[in-house]
């Protein structure tokens, strides 16, 4: 594949530079198969997708979604997971560097990190596009994100519906640092403050967790036991919390996640979660890679591209 010097020589020492900062990649991490399929300018280019991590459904479906992307435009994907930890991220940003690909779509684990991880791509005029959270302090083509604003007030409307719009609730907080966990907070608190009954009266990180939102949510509600709702920044602390509750879960406590993923749309069936606020993760995989390939063929792009988000209710599944 064609590379121009230049720039070859700009991204292999700012590699090198983060590479000596941050140390190497982990050799276990997926890749995508080259697919044989042509067609367009972009056919046969390499791009790298940089998830935060693979230990949530949510970003298996988003990895899923780009490379059937990848494949139906005939290229390389190489998929990292950084297993939530940001130093190993930017360890594998670096390698993309080296590696000379096309262009990268990054899942931040920390939007506030991200920034100095792709500054050397971004110096090196290598397309940038971030996905489902942003990248601050560095100025990439284009991120691809659901209305997480949007979202967290159609969740405060949900659950002050299920509620009576009245009651105690308490609001499970996603990894601190993440644009998701912030915008998905301010719509919340924005939205519930429509509600003047309904009093939040704990807010505690559990990190998109399932794990630490059974951790969570039990110790919040030994200390708050006249809680009768709990929203969670998304599914998988919303599952832990479910599991906290036990059989009060649906009954006396109703829950409201985010992202509308598989286990989440089982737990509404079941009548045990309220609602999830349903991202498409398929499509943000997709489109992430579809802008990277539109910014390889040298097409202008949207700085900022929204895939709708939806309300999951029982009645709706």
């Amino acid at each position: 594949m064609h590379k121009r010097i230049a720039r070859f020589s700009a991204l292999a020492a700012a590699a090198a530079l983060t590479l000596a900062a941050c140390g190497g990649q982990d050799s276990n991490n997926p890749t995508g198969d080259e697919a044989t399929t042509s067609g367009g300018a972009a056919s046969g280019a390499t791009i790298g997708l940089a998830l935060s991590t693979l230990n949530n459904p949510f970003f298996v479906s988003l990895r899923d979604g780009a490379q059937a992307a990848a494949d139906e435009a005939g290229v390389e994907l190489t998929v990292t997971d950084a297993r939530d930890d940001a130093t190993q991220q930017a360890d594998q940003v670096a390698n993309f560097l080296t590696q000379q690909l096309d262009a990268v779509v990054i899942n931040p684990v920390d939007s506030d990190a991200a920034g100095p991880i792709v500054s050397p791509l971004v110096s090196g005029n290598v397309p940038v596009v971030a996905v489902d959270r942003a990248v601050n302090g560095a100025e990439v083509n284009a991120f691809v994100a659901s209305d997480n604003v949007e979202g967290g007030k159609l969740a405060a409307d949900a659950l002050a519906a299920a509620i009576g719009e009245k009651g105690q609730i308490i609001v499970l907080q996603g990894v601190a640092g993440t644009s998701a966990s912030r915008e998905r907070g301010q719509g919340f608190t924005e939205g519930i403050g429509a509600y003047p009954d309904i009093e939040v009266v704990a807010t505690q990180p559990a990190d998109f967790d399932r794990a630490q939102g059974l951790d969570v949510a039990t110790n919040l509600m030994q200390a708050n036991p006249d809680v009768v709702g709990i929203f969670a920044e998304n599914d998988e602390m919303a599952l832990g919390a479910i599991q906290a509750l036990g059989d009060r879960a649906g009954k006396d406590v109703f829950v409201v996640g985010f992202d509308g993923t598989d286990d989440a749309q089982t737990a509404i069936k079941a009548g045990t979660m309220q609602a999830s606020i349903a991202q498409q993760p398929e499509e943000l995989g997709k489109s992430a890679v579809e802008t990277a390939l539109k910014l390889i063929n040298g097409e202008d792009v949207e700085a900022t591209i929204s895939v709708p988000v939806v309300v999951l209710t029982k009645d709706k599944l």
